[in-house]
């Protein structure tokens, strides 16, 4: 299962507590994150590879940046 969180406009924490629910909630797959910060790119990601997630990539997306972290 495959899920999209769009967390722009958000503060930290509020974008990695976003992720961690959806950790919680979905074991395994892919969960895409929209950010629009560099605070939250690099506390999302960290909090994923806290949990066991891998990030698969971290691109560019306008003014922001998209995140796909992954775990099977």
């Amino acid at each position: 299962m495959n899920s999209t969180i769009d967390a722009r406009g958000l503060s930290c924490p509020q974008p990695v507590i976003l992720v961690m629910g959806k950790i919680k909630e979905q074991a395994s797959g892919a969960i895409e994150i929209l950010v629009d910060t560099d605070t939250a790119r690099e506390n999302v990601s960290r909090a994923a590879k806290s949990k066991g997630w891998k990030v698969d990539r971290t691109e560019q997306d306008g003014a922001g940046y998209r995140i796909v972290i992954l775990k099977e």
